[in-house]
């Protein structure tokens, strides 16, 4: 049963209420570059509604187009569907999953262009008393008149993916983390949860699938330790990248040339296009450049040694910000607290001068590596002996 053409159109500004103090939007946009936790946003928003709802009207339409005849073809479904009744008066839960051609890196084509034109306007008179509409989608270009009319009319929730060059990703992943193990009715301890995201790194869906099998193996416990995540976890390629600078911390030499040979062994086979024996170099420096950082932070009693996290995030909280550099890449608040308090205990291993006469050794590797033909693995392991075993004794 279609809706008259005739029929008096309003524009929606207050959304139906579920009760007289709750709004609930009858028209919301998911979007966002973090795919998985759009996806799953959006999936639990959808079985809400279609439960809240009742009936059998609802409609998924898939909006993934690969040229523009798709994408009139997705939108052509969606103005049939919001135009077409539910039957007994019910409310009607329309999806519009997975729309990429909204974003400003892939420019819809003309006719694209008119059709959303069109959905908006639409949009902006549409009654709402019995429909709702969902839309996910990865990015949206927030200048065009779709994405202001849903921020006006509706509602919008955008996540974005996680990246290791955000300052607060290490707290985000860890609220995530935190989240997924309450949903499923455990929790886990500051140490654990500061290991599972170094592990991890900020990446959302591997998050979600380690914090189930955390949930599983300690599923008689009501919290998570550290221990469960040392036994079940697994390390990424950001964490293995760690564990070659925490080897060069602990001053162990065959730990350290073993993540060598691991990390080099990597970069030959291709199993990671991302990795180069440069990258892996400027790694190390990152290390011990931190290890500098801590030991002024220690010598100027804006921290002190400890073995519990959560005092040592409190501390790194009162250090004065105004006296570090703005530079994020000598900002040790800039790093994330757990690689920082991981490093805590590393530090007296090393005195200022080592950790100086390190920077220079790894710098001379680094002109040798770029300006020579020597070999690599023989340049990087002369370069971490001569860091880690004291200098010889003049004779």
């Amino acid at each position: 049963m279609k809706r008259r053409a005739d029929r008096p159109l309003e524009i929606f500004h207050s959304m139906p209420r579920a009760s007289s103090e709750t709004p609930r939007p009858a028209l919301l946009l998911i979007c966002g570059d973090d795919e998985f936790t759009v996806k799953k946003r959006a999936r639990e928003i959808f079985d809400q509604w279609c439960a809240e709802a009742g009936g059998m009207d609802h409609e998924i339409i898939e909006a993934a187009a690969s040229n523009n005849a798709e994408a009139l073809h997705a939108l052509a479904r969606l103005r049939e569907a919001l135009q077409t009744l539910p039957f007994f008066g019910s409310t009607k839960v329309i999806w519009l999953r997975n729309a990429n051609f909204l974003s400003e890196e892939r420019a819809a084509g003309r006719t694209v262009a008119e059709a959303l034109d069109a959905l908006t306007d639409e949009l902006k008179r549409f009654q709402w008393e019995n429909v709702r509409l969902l839309i996910s989608a990865g990015k949206v270009d927030r200048r065009k008149a779709f994405f202001k009319t849903i921020e006006k009319i509706g509602a919008v929730e955008s996540f974005a993916a996680l990246s290791a060059e955000d300052k607060d990703w290490a707290e985000r992943a860890a609220l995530l983390a935190r989240n997924a193990a309450r949903a499923r009715g455990m929790d886990l301890t500051e140490e654990a949860l500061a290991e599972l995201v170094s592990r991890v790194g900020p990446h959302t869906r591997q998050l979600e699938m380690e914090v189930e099998k955390l949930c599983l193996f300690a599923a008689d416990k009501k919290q998570i330790e550290p221990a469960d995540v040392h036994a079940v976890c697994c390390r990424n390629r950001t964490a293995r990248a760690f564990a070659l600078g925490d080897a060069l911390g602990d001053r162990d030499l065959p730990r350290l040339l073993r993540r060598l040979d691991e990390e080099l062994w990597e970069i030959r086979a291709g199993a990671d296009r991302d990795k180069s024996v440069i990258g892996l170099l400027y790694g190390l420096i990152f290390k011990i450049r931190a290890l500098l950082l801590l030991k002024e932070m220690l010598r100027e009693g804006w921290i002190r040694p400890t073995d519990n996290y959560s005092h040592f995030k409190t501390q790194l909280e009162r250090v004065p910000k105004e006296k570090l550099p703005a530079d994020r890449k000598f900002n040790p608040l800039a790093l994330n607290p757990y690689v920082l308090y991981k490093a805590l205990p590393q530090v007296k291993k090393y005195s200022p001068a080592e950790l100086v006469r390190a920077m220079e050794l790894l710098l001379r590797a680094n002109q040798r590596l770029v300006s020579s033909g020597l070999d690599e693995t023989l340049v990087l392991q002369q370069t971490l002996a001569e860091i880690i075993l004291p200098p010889a004794s003049p004779v």
